[in-house]
C-alpha cells in the first residue's frame, strides 16, 4: 500500500471509530470557516473532513507535468510572437494581438499559472482540464482551511503517526515576483508594487494576504483597482499619486478587453514600458481554452518534439469551436456523453455548462441549440478519478465518492503547490455550488 493510501486509511479509521467526536468537530470547523476570510461577499469556500495528502510519487508526477507543460507553453508563445501565420490560429482581436506582441521586458514568459488536471492517483495518468494564468487564484483557501484543521481530531491523530507538510504559496510568490522583477532592465532598488484588478471581481481577502507578505519582505505594496491608475509624463501613479514601479496583474485579460476604454492609462503605461508587470499579455495564449485546439493542430506538431507531441496527444483533451465550421450540431447531440461545452474565455467556472451526460437527450439538444456558434468550445469529456470523503459541515455526514481535480500552482515554471477541488458524486465541479476545497499536504517517508 502506498504511503498516501496509508495516511488516508488512518483518517478513515479514526473517523469511523470516533464518528460523533468528528461530527461535532466538523460543525465547530464550519463555524470557524464561516468566520474566516473564506466567507467573502456572502460566498463561502467549503471543505470536506479529510484533507488531501500526496506522497513523493504523486509529487514527482506533478513536477513532471509542470516541466513538460512549461516547455511546450514556451514554444507556443514564441511561435505566436514570431510567425504571423500561427497567430491566425488564435481567436484574438487586433487590440489584444497588439498587446501580446509587445516586447517581453523580463526573463519570464509565464510568471504564474495554475494547471488544473484530472489526475488518476492509481496510474499516474491525467488529462488537462484548463490552465489559468495571471488571474490564477484561491491560494488563500489552502491557508485558511489548514487553520481550521486545528478542530479536526482525525487530522491530529494522523499528525502523530505521519510526517505531513503543507505547501506555501504566499512568500514563495513574493520571492518569485521579485526574482523576475530583478531581470527587468528598469528595475528600482526599492520598488512600489501594486496588486491590480477590477476589485468587484477580486478575492480581496486573498489580495490583503499577499499585500501582508510583500510588506513582511520589506517591499512597499498596495491594492488598487486597475481603472483608477493614472499615467502622466511617463509615470504610472495610484489614485493617491504614488509612483508605481511593478504590478502583480490579477486582472484577467478578458476583463481588461471588456473594459478597454476604462483602463487606457494602464494600457498606455504598459505599451511605453513605463511599469513592470507580471505577467505580460502573451500569457493569454496559454490561458485561452482555444489553446487545446491549437496544440493538436498540424502547425503546432511541426515545431514540437516527438516527446512533446506524444504528451499532447495523450493528455490534452480534443477541443474544437462549437460552431458549424468545426463540428456539426448533430454530432454533439448524437454522442452527448462524449462532450462538454465551455465558454471560449472565462474563469472561476463562469458560464461552464454541465457535461452532456448530465442531461437527458431533449434538454441537451435545447442547450446545444442555444449555444451553437455563440463563442463556446466543445471538448472531450474526461473520466474523473474518485476517492471517498465525508462532509460533516455542509453534507450528510456519510461517506461518498468525490471527484478529484488538483490544480498545480506553477511559479515561473516551478511546481509550488496545489489547489485541491472536489465534488460529491458529480460529473463536473462548479465553483461555489457543488465545489469543495481540501487543504493539501505532502507526506514524507
Amino acid at each position: 500500500m502506498r504511503l498516501q493510501e496509508q495516511v488516508f486509511e488512518a483518517y478513515k479509521e479514526h473517523i469511523n471509530s470516533h464518528m460523533e467526536e468528528n461530527k461535532k468537530a466538523g460543525l465547530v470547523a464550519k463555524e470557524a470557516i464561516e468566520n474566516s476570510p473564506l466567507m467573502y461577499n456572502n460566498v463561502l469556500d467549503k471543505t470536506v473532513h479529510i484533507p488531501k495528502v500526496f506522497d513523493k510519487k504523486a509529487i514527482a508526477d506533478f513536477e513532471d507535468v509542470v516541466a513538460m507543460s512549461y516547455k511546450i507553453f514556451g514554444k507556443v508563445i514564441e511561435e505566436y510572437r514570431t510567425h504571423e501565420d500561427y497567430r491566425k490560429l488564435f481567436p484574438f482581436s487586433k487590440e489584444l494581438e497588439e498587446l501580446i506582441l509587445l516586447p517581453r521586458r523580463s526573463k519570464s514568459f509565464l510568471p504564474i499559472c495554475r494547471i488544473d488536471i484530472f489526475y488518476h492517483e492509481d496510474s499516474g495518468d491525467f488529462k488537462f482540464c484548463e490552465i489559468n494564468t495571471d488571474g490564477a487564484a484561491a491560494m488563500i483557501r489552502d491557508l485558511e482551511l489548514r487553520k481550521a484543521l486545528v478542530h479536526n481530531p482525525a487530522h491530529k491523530e494522523v499528525e502523530k503517526k505521519f510526517k505531513i507538510e503543507p505547501f506555501e504559496l504566499f512568500d514563495s510568490w513574493v520571492k518569485t515576483f521579485m526574482d523576475i522583477y530583478d531581470s527587468y532592465e528598469k528595475k528600482k532598488n526599492s520598488p512600489h508594487v501594486v496588486l491590480a484588478d477590477f476589485l468587484e471581481n477580486a478575492t480581496l481577502k486573498e489580495f490583503e494576504e499577499f499585500e501582508r507578505h510583500f510588506k513582511a519582505a520589506g517591499i512597499s505594496c498596495e491594492i488598487c483597482d486597475i481603472r483608477t491608475l493614472k499615467y502622466e509624463n511617463g509615470v504610472l501613479y495610484t489614485k493617491e499619486g504614488k509612483r508605481i514601479d511593478a504590478i502583480y496583474r490579477r486582472a484577467v485579460t478578458a476583463d481588461i478587453m471588456d473594459h478597454f476604454d476604462e483602463v487606457s492609462d494602464f494600457i498606455n503605461a504598459v505599451k511605453d514600458d513605463a511599469v513592470f508587470i507580471a505577467g505580460d499579455f502573451a500569457t493569454q495564449i496559454i490561458h485561452t481554452k482555444w489553446l487545446f485546439y491549437v496544440l493538436h493542430h498540424e502547425r503546432t506538431k511541426k515545431f514540437l518534439s516527438d516527446e512533446e507531441n506524444a504528451f499532447v496527444k495523450k493528455h490534452v483533451p480534443l477541443t474544437v469551436e462549437f460552431s458549424k465550421e468545426y463540428i456539426s450540431l448533430e454530432e454533439v447531440n448524437k454522442d452527448k456523453d462524449k462532450f462538454m461545452l465551455k465558454p471560449m474565455d472565462a474563469y472561476a467556472s463562469k458560464g461552464v455548462y454541465a457535461a452532456g451526460r448530465e442531461y437527458n437527450q431533449a434538454d441537451w439538444e435545447k442547450v446545444t441549440k442555444d449555444l451553437y456558434g455563440k463563442g463556446f468550445v466543445a471538448q472531450e469529456y474526461c473520466t474523473q478519478y474518485m476517492t471517498d470523503n465525508i462532509d460533516f459541515a455542509w453534507g450528510d455526514g456519510k461517506w461518498h465518492p468525490y471527484i478529484n481535480m488538483p490544480g498545480l500552482y506553477t511559479y515561473n515554471g516551478k511546481f509550488t503547490g496545489i489547489l485541491m477541488r472536489m465534488a460529491c458524486e458529480e460529473n463536473i465541479i462548479v465553483a461555489h455550488e457543488n465545489e469543495r476545497t481540501a487543504p493539501v499536504f505532502m507526506v514524507k517517508e
